[in-house]
């Protein structure tokens, strides 16, 4: 009889059909672990590697029936070297506070939330923002989750949520200020991410899924050398 594996004992579930939120004319279909299912550190991790990724409360992967334009992705963080335009990024955003808390569920951040989609994804799935959207997708922590916060003069002007797993972090969105452009606080928070994993000593920083006809995905592949996962196999991407 062979090991027994905890992925034996992982139910998943599939939706139906449904138009991408990323694609125009294509349909998607997702598979997303069973709600019911404990999934612990270990788990999470391994469900990552084969190219999981949370949600809110699920578990999910894309497994389209024509179309495997999401490639999951993440960044192996000792073999980062940040380039020009990161090293700036990092340097103009030297007088930022951050901080490492362990709740977003209030008016501040939520605030904060609702203008970022408002500005800058008024035409994705998330708009309009409400706060029960927002809690459901963001501020009901797993207990690997961690929040990032970042202030200039104590003014909030970024949030990035983070899960912890055994070999790696996984970089679950961030939101900032629309009105903060020069700083590109996308960017720099991947930065910091990268750099805290190193300091936790974990090999990987998980990006999510990238998509090379979506622009949208396009800030994911300059963050080199980056690793995609093809047929169960990561391997470092050329680009």
């Amino acid at each position: 009889m062979g090991k027994y594996s905890q992925l034996d004992s992982v139910r998943l579930l599939a939706t139906l059909p449904h138009p991408c939120g990323y694609l125009p004319d294509r349909e998607a279909t997702t598979v997303f672990v069973d709600p019911q299912t404990e999934v612990d550190q270990r788990l999470y991790n391994r469900l990552s590697e084969l190219g999981f990724r949370r949600s809110g409360a699920y578990l999910y992967r894309p497994q389209c029936a024509s179309c495997r334009a999401c490639v999951p992705a993440r960044v192996p963080v000792n073999l980062f070297v940040p380039d020009r335009n990161q090293r700036r990024c990092w340097k103009r955003n030297k007088d930022l506070d951050i901080f490492h808390i362990e709740s977003i569920d209030t008016d501040e951040h939520y605030e904060l939330y609702a203008r970022y989609i408002e500005q800058r994804h008024a035409d994705g799935e998330m708009y309009p923002p409400s706060r029960e959207q927002y809690r459901s997708f963001l501020s009901q922590a797993w207990g690997a989750t961690r929040y990032i916060e970042l202030r200039a003069r104590g003014k909030l002007v970024a949030v990035a949520v983070t899960d912890i797993l055994t070999a790696g972090l996984s970089a679950i969105y961030t939101f900032f200020d629309p009105n903060e452009d020069k700083r590109s606080l996308g960017s720099y928070c991947i930065l910091y991410q990268i750099e805290w994993a190193r300091r936790l000593g974990l090999p990987n920083l998980y990006l999510g899924y990238w998509i090379e006809q979506c622009h949208k995905m396009a800030y994911k592949s300059q963050f080199r050398p980056i690793e995609m996962l093809k047929e169960n196999r990561w391997s470092l991407k050329s680009l």
